[in-house]
């Protein structure tokens, strides 16, 4: 999509507001999955599921949308942890495509992506350049266009997808962690996107591994732009509770701010 302005000022885990269709009164939240800001276009990932995608997904290549972009806080790398755990899962899979093709040229930060998905993954798969400590056999495939930038990635699915780990995207990120050593765990921060069970969990690893994580969240919206305040959502903070809207606050959080205690059932 053609949005030069946008495509300068958006941030990876920054969204658009897009109109669908002109009988559709309502705009659709839809993650950046990548920005080119010298050729101007944005590009988005979706399934096209609802009134709203449907109508989308059947608008002409030169037809006009009207959208809103870049909206909201995106993600924002701490480079006292340069070691980061990137996890992205589902409809959470943009934004994270969109950090990589950001931090590719960055040599201050070593990225590792993991992605999961319950249906075919939309990407070409490749196989991974170098083996990983902690990652099991087999978790054989990783994404080719992150493989061509450089970047380490592997997959999980509970589906039965070949060359995934067989299990929940945490799960492998888990055993990651697990098999790194206390220096290289002090240097690791977490950035997450996906689903509200995937977002839970990864916090509960963060907790686990006592890693400073960051989470993409989603909430229904209306306007966008924090007029409506349809998407708030309670933020605990030094100061305690707070209601912070997703579209202007967010949609990145501290993860610690999203979910102030681990679960009980971790």
């Amino acid at each position: 999509m053609n949005a030069p302005q946008a495509a300068l000022r958006a941030d990876p885990g920054s969204f658009a507001h897009i109109r669908c269709d002109a009988a559709i009164p309502l705009r659709r939240p839809l993650s950046i999955m990548r920005a080119e800001r010298s050729a101007g276009w944005l590009e988005f990932l979706y399934k096209p599921v609802g009134a709203g995608l449907a109508a989308l997904a059947h608008r002409e290549p030169g037809e006009r949308l009207s959208i809103l972009a870049p909206i909201g806080v995106g993600f924002m790398p701490d480079p006292a942890r340069p070691r980061i755990l990137a996890l992205g899962g589902g409809v959470g899979i943009p934004p994270i495509v969109f950090l990589a093709q950001e931090l590719r040229e960055r040599t201050e930060f070593e990225l590792f992506v993991m992605m999961g998905s319950e249906v075919p993954f939309p990407f070409d798969l490749a196989t991974p350049a170098r083996a990983i400590a902690g990652i099991p056999e087999s978790a054989s495939q990783s994404i080719a266009l992150l493989e061509r930038w450089g970047i380490g990635s592997r997959l999980a699915s509970r589906a039965g997808l070949p060359g995934c780990f067989a299990g929940f995207v945490p799960e492998l990120a888990d055993k990651w962690l697990r098999a790194s050593a206390p220096r290289e765990l002090a240097r690791t921060q977490i950035l997450a996107c996906g689903p509200e069970p995937m977002l839970r969990a990864t916090a509960d690893l963060a907790y686990a591994h006592d890693l400073p994580c960051q989470v993409a969240v989603e909430e229904y919206m209306a306007c966008g732009v924090g007029g409506c305040a349809g998407c708030t959502l309670t933020i605990h903070g030094a100061n305690g509770a707070a209601m912070k809207r997703v579209c202007g606050d967010g949609p990145v959080f501290d993860a610690r701010g999203v979910y102030p205690t681990p679960s009980t059932s971790h």
